[in-house]
């Protein structure tokens, strides 16, 4: 008998295989998109890389340690400014922040080991220990470099670990190898995987 209620409209069913789909495809998207953040600008490495070829070139005709010295923290004083301007570049272009979860991620496993470097380089200096210099450095710089990639694409790490495979093999040459690993180390590997990020990850 009929009641005289008016029927309520059934709900519409979404078919589960659609909604499992959709969840999958925003759950990979959203991985994907974590996955591939990266702080690292390819050609803002490839620019010094280049910068440090050229330091290299000058500091191989210096008449002392000293002079050395000097051309690689003028050097420093360009690469580590113009490094993080390419980092908050190249972050702003994929509409990220240096300060997000990834960002600080990678900001903070990249900066204690070369921290430490700077520290260390002082007390060498300070012992005169000046040929254990260049091997230090790559190595740190390596390992901040395989800690931060941790949280990158997988090109960074294997940056990392090609710095620290040079600066182990620097401990074994003299003193007078020391612009050519600079060159190698800070000047071809930062060209080379700056090249391979920017063409795999975007500039």
């Amino acid at each position: 008998m009929h009641s005289g209620q008016p029927r309520r409209p059934e709900p519409s069913v979404i078919p589960i295989n659609s909604q499992a789909e959709a969840n999958l495809r925003f759950i990979r998207q959203t991985m994907e998109r974590a996955a591939s953040f990266t702080a690292v600008p390819g050609w803002g490495l490839v620019w010094m890389g280049l910068s440090a070829l050229a330091a290299a070139g000058v500091s191989a005709f210096q008449p002392s340690g000293a002079h050395w010295l000097g051309v690689w923290l003028i050097e420093a004083a360009f690469a580590v400014p113009y490094g993080f301007w390419a980092m908050h570049r190249k972050a702003r272009k994929l509409s990220t922040s240096l300060w997000s979860t990834n960002g600080r991620k990678f900001l903070l496993s990249f900066l204690p080991p070369v921290v430490a470097g700077a520290c260390l380089s002082v007390a060498l200096i300070r012992g005169r220990y000046d040929d254990l210099l260049v091997p230090c450095w790559l190595l740190l710089y390596g390992a901040g470099v395989t800690a931060a990639g941790s949280h990158s694409v997988s090109t960074v790490p294997i940056m990392g670990g090609a710095f620290m495979l040079m600066g182990a093999l620097a401990f074994f040459t003299p003193m007078g190898w020391s612009s050519v690993w600079m060159g190698l180390g800070f000047g071809v590997l930062h060209v080379v995987f700056g090249v391979l990020i920017a063409r795999q990850h975007g500039g």
